[in-house]
């Protein structure tokens, strides 16, 4: 019997690179499980899965029953699944060799473990780059699945939205599937029998691809009786529709319409699509995107393109290049290039498990006995101007000229960026915001009225609003001058311009930076080039982020100018104030570190934790990003007086 609706079920499941035990676990019982026990009872059901490969791995060790029922699957026949990247990457943003790593990677993984070579893929985030083509092409994939709206973005409509099309690029062809997601979400609002019904007495002869969790997204959980209460339903439709997976179909399918995409990034997994009328942002055409509307996000991906870079310079070990690569692919995962239902960007587990794979990359491209301490002057982050890159045995300390501030602080022996934050924006993920578009760096230097409160100021700061201050300067937006470069020595000498039409503008900024092993050391003069005597607050910034908050993760300590024992300080609901200090010490619990800061004067300290709200799981909570360290100074300055002081950052193991 010819039945004139095929339905495609589909299920699309993965972890970030990061994700705890219990998170998993709660992933497995609340989604993975009940998918794949409820599909086992019913036979005539065919389903097309996909698991990235970290997500199998884990699963794997875990719940090899689960395995072992997903191989029973796929024997006879009723599962299909489906190949991709392997660290599930955000496809377009990888260099070639990476793109073609990490599919065959997946590829080799599904082959030996069940059996069979996947036929088609998943591309993570449905991100599209018409030049994909080609590589999905060599890599032996002979279709993919693209969303109901990306076949509208690219003049398809009508009954070419219910049909699968050919793309072709340099000489190459694919298969495209569409799948909806309207009619997805319906199959939760109404039972999917009534809906399937209407389309098959309609008659015309059409093939609907269906993800119900990916439809649904990060709105709702679904409960074990609702899947069990779906399949049922779809058992129903059994006498008007096919139920068949992609595999079996395209290689049959002729007379498909030709179509090209354009670069795209489906809307569940970006939430700035719906939001490209609110001031700042740019809609999402491109899945590069991101790297624009973010820049913790364009950090990694610039750090993902440096250490590429090293490991090609590798030469003669063909284990270690390898081993190397393999880490940098663990940093690949789209989770931090896009929103997700995962928390994407915002969460810092994910950001810390990418660093972490990078830094061991890193590490594992310098040869011992062979590495030499360095001053590198290289366009880190792809935007056209030079950073200034300190390289110790130790420590990473990279240097931006706008603000003179450091944007990635690195302790390779714990692999550990103490510069993976976030900054706030104005309010949290999913919902109408402007965006700051400021990165948070180390040394953002501030000029405030004397007179300031400074508490007020933490707020503004917490909130990500002080740049607009009116009455301030935020020479951490400005654009400092290269004074002097000694590569040989690891000393390196910025000059911020008087400007005379800001507030405090006729104050001068020479700002030295020197990293000599573990050890950073920062030098400030400040210079009165006006006519009257200024008075004002000089507030250097600092971000730290540790592992997480609370006395588990970290202790601080403050030792004030006369007193004979420190102050422990703990801000965890708000900014906490010291005043007259020299010293402060912070101990990373988790990683067994030691950051102790040093002071030539004494200064008022505020203390405060940022936290920024992600969702876990199906709810949204505030997470941890980085601890805030405002070192507050108030300065007279005479006309062409000078204001000096040095602070020291040492790192060291405990």
């Amino acid at each position: 019997m010819e039945f004139p609706l095929k339905l495609i079920i589909g299920s699309y499941n993965h972890v970030p690179v990061g994700t705890g035990d219990d998170e998993l676990e709660w992933i497995y019982t609340k989604k993975l499980k009940p998918f794949v026990v409820n599909l086992n009872k019913y036979p005539a059901i065919q389903a097309v899965l996909h698991y990235s490969g970290v997500l199998l791995q884990r699963i794997e060790k875990i719940h090899p029953e689960f395995f072992m029922l997903m191989k029973d699957l796929v024997a006879r026949k009723q599962v299909e699944l489906l190949g991709g990247g392997f660290y599930e990457p955000l496809l377009p943003l990888l260099p070639l060799p990476d793109k073609i790593g990490q599919i065959e990677m997946l590829t080799t993984y599904l082959r030996r473990e069940f059996g069979k070579r996947p036929q088609g893929c998943w591309l993570s985030a449905l991100a599209w780059e018409q030049n994909l083509l080609g590589v999905l092409n060599a890599c032996g994939m002979g279709y993919t699945f693209l969303s109901e709206e990306q076949f509208l973005r690219a003049g398809l409509s009508g009954p070419d939205l219910y049909a699968p099309c050919i793309s072709e690029d340099q000489g190459k062809l694919i298969t495209i599937f569409p799948f909806s997601n309207r009619c997805a979400a319906d199959f939760f609002r109404e039972k999917p029998s009534l809906i399937l019904k209407k389309l098959a007495d309609e008659g015309r002869r059409r093939i609907i691809s269906v993800f119900p969790d990916l439809a649904l997204g990060s709105k709702k959980s679904v409960t074990d009786e609702e899947i069990q209460a779906f399949f049922e339903d779809l058992a129903r439709c059994d006498s008007f529709v096919e139920f068949t997976t992609p595999g079996k179909l395209y290689k049959t399918l002729r007379g498909l319409k030709k179509a090209f995409f354009s670069d795209s990034l489906e809307g569940e997994f970006s939430f700035q699509n719906r939001e490209r009328e609110t001031a700042g942002w740019t809609e999402a055409g491109s899945p590069r995107q991101f790297l624009i509307n973010y820049p913790e996000a364009n950090g990694i991906y610039s750090k993902m393109m440096f250490i590429n870079v090293l490991i090609n310079q590798l030469r003669g070990d063909k284990s270690r290049k390898r081993t190397a690569r393999e880490e940098l692919w663990k940093a690949q995962g789209y989770d931090v290039f896009c929103q997700t239902q995962y928390g994407g960007i915002y969460r810092n587990t994910t950001r810390n498990a990418v660093y972490r794979a990078l830094l061991v990359a890193e590490r594992i491209t310098r040869e011992k006995g062979a590495f030499v301490p360095s001053l590198l002057v290289f366009d880190f982050d792809l935007d056209g101007e030079w950073e200034y890159l300190f390289q110790d045995v130790h420590i990473n300390c990279y240097i931006k000229s706008q603000g003179a501030s450091i944007f990635e602080l690195d302790y390779l022996p714990k692999t550990w960026n103490y510069l993976d934050t976030m900054a706030p924006r104005r309010s949290g993920p999913g919902d109408a915001f402007s965006v700051e578009n400021i990165r948070r760096t180390a040394f953002v230097d501030f000029l405030s009225p004397f007179d300031s409160a400074i508490q007020e100021l933490a707020k503004e700061s917490a909130a990500g609003s002080f740049y607009e201050d009116p009455a301030g300067r935020c020479c951490g937006i400005e654009q400092y001058e290269v004074l002097d470069l000694d590569r040989v020595h690891g000393k390196l000498c910025f000059r911020l311009p008087p400007r005379p039409e800001l507030p405090f503008g006729l104050v001068e900024i020479e700002k030295k930076y020197q990293l000599k092993k573990d050890t950073l050391t920062v030098r400030y003069r400040l210079i009165n080039h006006g006519e009257e005597t200024e008075r004002f607050c000089f507030i250097p910034r600092i971000d730290l982020a540790f592992p997480g908050e609370g006395d588990s993760y970290q202790q601080i300590s403050g030792f004030c100018s006369g007193a004979k024992e420190p102050v422990l300080l703990k801000p965890v609901d708000g900014a906490e104030e010291l005043l007259e200090v020299g010293n402060i010490e912070f101990r990373d619990i988790k990683n067994e570190v030691t950051i102790a800061l040093h002071s030539g004067r004494a200064f008022d300290l505020w203390l405060y934790p940022l936290w920024l709200p992600c969702r876990m799981n199906d709810q949204i909570a505030n997470r941890y990003q980085s601890t805030c360290i405002m070192l507050v100074n108030r300065i007279v300055l005479e006309p062409d007086g000078f204001w000096e002081t040095d602070y020291t950052l040492r790192i060291s193991q405990k």
